[in-house]
């Protein structure tokens, strides 16, 4: 490899922080950057192939991510940036020919697989054409417990709200999302608002924040962060995978966050995600590898992968 391919290269890689320099001339001398845990490639196959006890993880809550590395990071190349625009733009054409009743009938449609795929990757065991009954017909299907029922409806409705008022959650606050999570684990004898003490994630050594004023304190500092994004993307992604991570509330965090990242995209009138093609124990796995490594790619690859099908399927 020629000086002048390594120069290009590193230059490169320098603008995306993913690689930083100390000196200069013959002396400057490289070393990774902010950038390189969350964005370098990970064999996710392989990384999971070592047991729970085996992984070398950041187990604690990284306090330098949300404040020090995520403001100045490019989550999307611009290849992938060019992808989703181009998407965008398709969604607009092709929603620009519906009628206001068709528009709201594809809507629905999306909400439906939406509540079954989020409800499913929590364990529920409704099937798609029983999670419609229930939510069109309000018709429980048989053997089921009734909280499997309510976490879906609780779902229907915490959508429909985002559908109907997409401005009630903005500007994105701690308080706005706390009241997303209150209808998604309305009945379900869940604690509501920031938790006060310690909680463990099944399949990871992971630990999150443990006290109340640091989870505060992190939910803030999201907040923040998401109010300088000017990409509708980063802010979806960036919601998706911060809230998790923070884990604020004692159970339903993760379906709080695809709610809420789903509420800015319809805010920002871009195409929503129902996740529906998304395996449940792929998208589990791409969330353990942003707690235990900060690495987003997988989590980054499931969010465009699901962005293309629901413009190709709704609407």
């Amino acid at each position: 490899m020629g000086y002048a391919t390594v120069k290009r290269i590193l230059t490169e890689l320098l603008a995306k922080r993913m690689v930083t320099a100390q000196g200069a001339g013959r002396g400057t001398r490289y070393k990774t950057g902010p950038a390189f845990e969350l964005l370098y490639p990970i064999d996710i196959k392989r990384y999971f192939d070592s047991e729970i006890d085996e992984r070398t993880i950041i187990s604690g809550f990284n306090h330098t991510l949300i404040r020090e590395v995520l403001p100045h990071v490019k989550l999307f190349s611009d290849k992938e940036l060019l992808f989703l625009k181009q998407l965008h733009l398709t969604y607009i054409a092709k929603q620009a020919k519906l009628t206001a009743s068709l528009y709201k009938k594809e809507m629905e449609r999306l909400s439906i697989d939406l509540s079954w795929k989020s409800s499913q990757i929590e364990g529920n065991t409704y099937s798609l054409l029983e999670t419609e009954r229930l939510l069109k017909e309000n018709e429980t299907a048989e053997g089921k417990n009734k909280e499997e029922a309510i976490m879906l409806l609780n779902h229907k409705k915490a959508i429909d709200q985002i559908i109907e008022k997409p401005a009630e959650l903005f500007p994105v606050t701690r308080h706005s999302i706390e009241k997303i999570h209150t209808s998604l684990v309305a009945g379900l004898g869940v604690d509501l608002g920031t938790r006060t003490t310690g909680v463990g994630i099944t399949g990871t050594n992971y630990k999150p924040l443990e006290y109340e004023q640091q989870i505060t304190r992190a939910m803030n500092d999201m907040c923040r962060l998401i109010g300088q994004q000017s990409s509708v993307f980063n802010k979806a992604l960036l919601l998706l995978v911060l809230i998790s991570y923070i884990q604020p509330y004692a159970d339903g965090n993760k379906r709080t966050a695809r709610i809420v990242s789903n509420a800015v995209l319809i805010h920002e009138k871009t195409c929503p995600l129902s996740f529906r093609t998304t395996d449940s124990m792929e998208f589990k796995k791409a969330m353990l590898l942003f707690y235990e490594q900060n690495n987003i790619t997988r989590i980054k690859d499931i969010f465009i992968e699901q962005f293309d099908f629901a413009v190709n399927t709704y609407f």
